[in-house]
């Protein structure tokens, strides 16, 4: 009891929590989903225990993504496309500066150029304002251009696209912010988080809405575009006939019908079923005979034309092979993951699977796209969740396969070609080097790197995206250097409640940066403004995740020029003349706002680790929730009374031991803990409780695991 009661003292003095997680959901997921203790525990504890949600962790194959039909707008964005196809028109693509906005747009121009189409596109260099203007509309007009399509921007831009329909430009809005109560006369407007667009999933990345079009426009290549059909399955019940139909368009369930005959008894006229196939649409049944029988038990004077599948299955689908309906349905993932998980859902999900197998654009050649889906969903910071874990695991994979000639030159020189790669490469090896072009005013350059079908001109283009970092990186240290100061003076002056950086001097693709930077730094929301034209100033905000920036902004839209963003990042532009009261204001809102205190953070521990729970099996498991990233950190885990052995310092703050726990020893790295051993607080042979992340450390060649950890308390 007394050992008890001090570890209860030692998490709350160090801020460590132990996840809630009941045994008995604990014990559900590992008999549902043949799952270990350990990741059902992480599971139970992270609320990740409806099967809902539970797929995006369990599975990889992008057949499991949301239908992109299910956007109202999106069969209209596919009939004006092809309308631009049939008429030969010139299309322009609207792209932003940022590697999402970069990616969207190089993966856009790709697919309309493979169309056919006369595609140009732009993005804005220099301190061009993000965004559409009027001037690139007239520039547009000028050009012959008829049709406009947004990628990461355009939401917010009413007047914009109401001059241009004036001007007889169509667009087709492709975006991820936040929408305004009112939203552009766009032809179609392809955006997750516009209330009402039927999409189920806000957190897609302007890249991953850009992917969803694409998907649909290959899909309306096929005969299947809005041709409805029925899929229908009979089979016996206690002295009764149980059929299900449910009727698909476009891949979607639209509507479904259950009904159980007693065969002579129900009138055919009282019959729900009848009425729903009373529609002349083709009935897909697999097994035609089999399914007839039944029908003529239950109906014997109906006539109900059957179309049998089961030699496209056997032709597309090998492993449907002499296999019942009901051998199939005990193996289909799709079924298993339906509310009702029957026989009807198995033959759904195999008329689905059956599909993307004969249409390989769907499927095969579709996963392709993802390596830029990945990078553009990770640098944007998207949430790990839902369908972004599906696209970011495959992007992984293809980067790791490099099948993307533009981007091997660019892989190799980050030293990441053939070797295994984490959601944290792309944040810290690929995002910054391309996000550099932008911050420098030369988004283009990485765009082309992206768009280039020679080897050598990507390796040139790749050389000029290091040099551009390079050169942000020594710009950015000057800015921090004289921008600290006066950010530290008026965070002070705010009540420690907000930073305000007000200096003419930032380049205009260093303020979002620095506001970041400042973030972290001070734990508090934070505004870089600087000066961009004689008419025109840009900020860039960044806050905590317990304070919504893009409402806070909203509060002062009448002195803006435009304002937008996500909730923990935005930006705005505003005329020089009203600055002074933005900042005035700023100041008189932030003054009575309460924030929580975030000052200390709390380690949420995911699960306590027993030795023979300690094994080499351990990384698997941990490698299972990839990728990582917001609302998706990388599992924490605790060893109670490990021993600290081979203590040495890395350099003075950083600290190098080997924990000893269970039947194996484990390289560990504790980053800054070089003064708590000056202080004696742990040292070798130390037997402590150890709290830490695992992962893959490479070096010259080799990888191996590595915890991390992150903090200790002797025992």
């Amino acid at each position: 009891m007394l050992k008890d009661l001090d570890n209860w003292i030692i998490f709350v003095f160090m801020k460590w929590k132990v996840k809630d997680a009941s045994l008995e959901k604990t014990g559900m997921l590992q008999e549902k989903y043949s799952l270990d203790r350990v990741s059902a525990r992480i599971l139970a504890a992270r609320g990740r225990t409806e099967t809902s949600d539970l797929k995006y962790f369990l599975e990889k194959d992008i057949s499991f993504l949301h239908n992109p039909f299910l956007f109202e707008d999106m069969e209209s964005f596919c009939d004006r496309i092809f309308s631009a196809v049939e008429d030969g028109e010139k299309v322009r693509v609207f792209g932003d500066r940022d590697v999402d906005g970069i990616t969207s747009t190089a993966l856009m121009v790709t697919e309309l150029k493979s169309m056919g189409l006369d595609v140009s596109w732009k993005v804005p260099l220099g301190n061009e304002p993000y965004g559409l203007t009027v001037e690139n509309i007239d520039k547009a007009v000028e050009e012959g251009i008829s049709l406009a399509i947004t990628v990461d921007c355009g939401i917010s831009a009413i007047s914009e696209i109401a001059y241009a329909r004036s001007k007889g430009l169509d667009f087709l809005v492709t975006d991820h912010h936040i929408a305004p109560q009112d939203i552009p006369a766009a032809v179609a407007i392809i955006n997750p988080k516009v209330e009402g667009c039927g999409y189920p999933f806000e957190g897609l990345a302007g890249v991953g809405v850009v992917a969803k079009c694409i998907w649909a426009l290959r899909f309306a290549k096929t005969p299947m575009y809005r041709s409805p059909v029925i899929l229908l399955h009979a089979m016996p019940g206690n002295s009764t006939v149980i059929i299900e139909a449910c009727k698909v368009e476009n891949m979607i369930v639209t509507d479904r019908v259950s009904e159980e005959v007693v065969p002579g008894l129900l009138p055919a006229f009282d019959s729900r079923l009848l009425r729903f196939l009373d529609c002349n649409l083709p009935v897909l049944v697999l097994d035609e005979q089999t399914e007839k029988i039944q029908l003529r038990k239950a109906f014997p004077k109906a006539e109900i034309h059957l179309t049998d599948l089961r030699k496209n299955f056997d032709k597309y689908l090998v492993q449907t092979r002499g296999k019942s309906l009901f051998q199939l349905s005990n193996a289909s993932r799709y079924a298993f993951y339906s509310q009702t998980r029957s026989e009807l859902d198995a033959l759904t999900g195999l008329f689905f699977a059956l599909t993307r197998a004969m249409y390989p654009q769907l499927h095969k050649d579709y996963v392709t796209l993802m390596d830029l889906v990945a990078i553009g969903t990770v640098s944007d910071l998207m949430p790990m969740a839902d369908e972004n874990l599906i696209l970011v695991r495959n992007g992984l994979k293809q980067l790791e396969e490099a099948s993307r000639l533009s981007l091997r030159p660019f892989l190799v020189h980050q030293k990441l070609f053939g070797k295994s790669l984490a959601s944290s490469d792309i944040g810290w090896q690929i995002a910054p080097q391309m996000n550099a072009s932008g911050r420098m005013g030369r988004p283009d350059v990485a765009v082309n790197m992206l768009l280039c079908t020679d080897e050598n001109s990507a390796q040139d283009l790749a050389m000029q995206l290091f040099q551009m970092n390079k050169e942000r990186q020594e710009e950015g240290e000057k800015c921090w250097d004289r921008i600290m100061p006066s950010a530290r003076q008026m965070y002070e002056k705010l009540g420690s409640k907000l930073v305000l950086v007000d200096d003419e001097k930032i380049p205009r693709g260093l303020a979002g940066i620095l506001a970041t930077r400042l973030q972290k730094t001070f734990k508090a929301p934070s505004v870089v403004i600087t000066k961009v034209e004689e008419n025109r100033c840009i900020g860039s905000m960044r806050s905590p995740k317990t304070f919504n920036c893009h409402n806070f902004l909203a509060t002062f839209s009448d002195l803006f020029i435009d304002f937008g963003g996500h909730a923990f990042a935005g930006g705005f532009s505003i005329l020089p003349e009203n600055k002074d009261e933005l900042l005035n204001r700023m100041a008189e809102q932030i003054d009575w706002m309460d924030f929580p205190d975030d000052s200390e953070d709390e380690i949420e521990i995911d699960a306590v680790l027993t030795q023979g729970e300690m094994t080499l099996e351990l990384m698997q498991r941990v490698k299972r929730f990839e990728p990582f990233g917001e609302q998706n950190d990388a599992p924490v885990f605790m060893a109670e009374g490990a021993s600290i052995e081979g203590l040495t310092r890395m350099s003075n703050s950083h600290i190098r031991f080997v924990m000893s726990y269970g039947s194996y020893k484990w390289p560990c790295v504790f980053w800054s803990a070089g003064d708590r051993v000056e202080n004696n607080e742990f040292s070798n042979g130390s037997k402590a409780d150890i709290v830490f992340k695992m992962g893959m450390n490479s070096f010259r060649g080799q990888e191996n695991v590595q915890l991390t950890v992150l903090d200790l308390k002797v025992r």
